[in-house]
């Protein structure tokens, strides 16, 4: 495992793949290399894309990701794809979509599978992105399935949220139904070189207008783009520099990083109480001998006993 840790850090790409590897198969060992890799993260700027399907993202993060790495620093592109229902893993869709960005040594691609998480992002993503981060990369970019959800989960894991719609009618009304004007640092109107850009950049502006803001506000943008044709991908990579100089300024960086750090505390928390919690319950027992209390009293009867070392159910 020291070695697999030691080549890590040297940025070997090849040790970095295994250790997702390992992140997504095995609980002790993954936490075994976040324990070690952990003092050697921090560095890397973590983007967030998401948005509704069919709206570019794959493509835009293609883009991105050579834009970024232009200056010989490391990108590693984490993308969600839905879950195989006989592998268990990634369908590889966006993977096959970045192929002509696959042999920049710059760049890392990594596909992981959603495994039954509603928010569009791996729960072994945020794992995953340590390692990436641990290993040198300067940027890495989630891409989330773009399930059309409330996706507050790439927000906990994200420095930056990117949304991006396209044109089409009725999305940024389907953007506030699904939350993601809620999460949203810079919103993107991708192929704006469809009937309907205009009026749709303008109802996000309007939108966008009427919420409250003060001297500390982040007023977000909204950025034009074909990304197809790599048009305005230059002015979103100075709007994502503006957001974080921005955050810097107000101390808003630290603040969300910590508040990011203390979910993730909790949603560990949460998990390995109630892989332990229900080890050592049998439930059915439970409920063939309590045929008149209603499901509260039942409930109530399991955690009023939390507290103790030994649950008698």
């Amino acid at each position: 495992m020291n070695k697999l840790i030691d080549e890590i850090i040297k940025g070997n790409k090849r040790a970095v793949s295994r250790a997702i590897t390992i992140i997504e198969n095995s609980v002790d060992d993954a936490r075994e290399i976040i324990n070690k890799i952990y003092p050697n993260t921090g560095n890397a700027l973590r983007i967030g894309i998401t948005g509704p399907p069919g709206a570019g993202k794959s493509t835009l993060t293609n883009h991105l990701a050579s834009l970024l790495s232009n200056d010989g620093s490391k990108t590693g592109i984490l993308a969600v794809d839905p879950t195989s229902p006989f592998s268990g893993g990634a369908l590889l869709g966006d993977r096959v979509r970045m192929n002509d960005i696959g042999m920049n040594q710059n760049i890392l691609i990594r596909s992981m599978a959603t495994r039954g998480s509603l928010g569009g992002l791996s729960t072994k993503a945020i794992d995953a992105a340590d390692i990436v981060d641990a290993a040198g990369y300067k940027n890495i970019i989630f891409e989330t399935v773009g399930v059309g959800q409330s996706e507050l989960d790439i927000l906990n894991a994200s420095d930056i949220v990117i949304v991006i719609l396209v044109p089409e009618s009725g999305d940024s009304i389907q953007a506030m139904k699904a939350g993601l004007m809620e999460i949203a640092d810079l919103f993107v109107l991708n192929k704006c070189d469809r009937p309907g850009a205009d009026s749709a950049y303008n109802a996000l502006k309007t939108i966008l207008s009427l919420r409250y803001h003060d001297e500390k506000t982040w007023m977000i943008p909204v950025l034009k783009t074909i990304a197809s044709s790599k048009q305005g991908l230059d002015e979103l990579s100075v709007a994502i520099n503006q957001f974080i100089e921005h955050q810097n300024k107000f101390g808003l960086f630290s603040k969300r990083r910590k508040n990011n750090f203390i979910t993730r505390i909790k949603n560990i928390v949460e998990k390995d109480i109630s892989h332990n919690l229900w080890e050592n319950i049998n439930l059915n027992t439970m409920v063939s001998n309590s045929e008149n209390n209603s499901p509260f009293v039942i409930a109530r009867s399991i955690t009023s006993n939390l507290n103790k070392k030994d649950l008698h159910i």
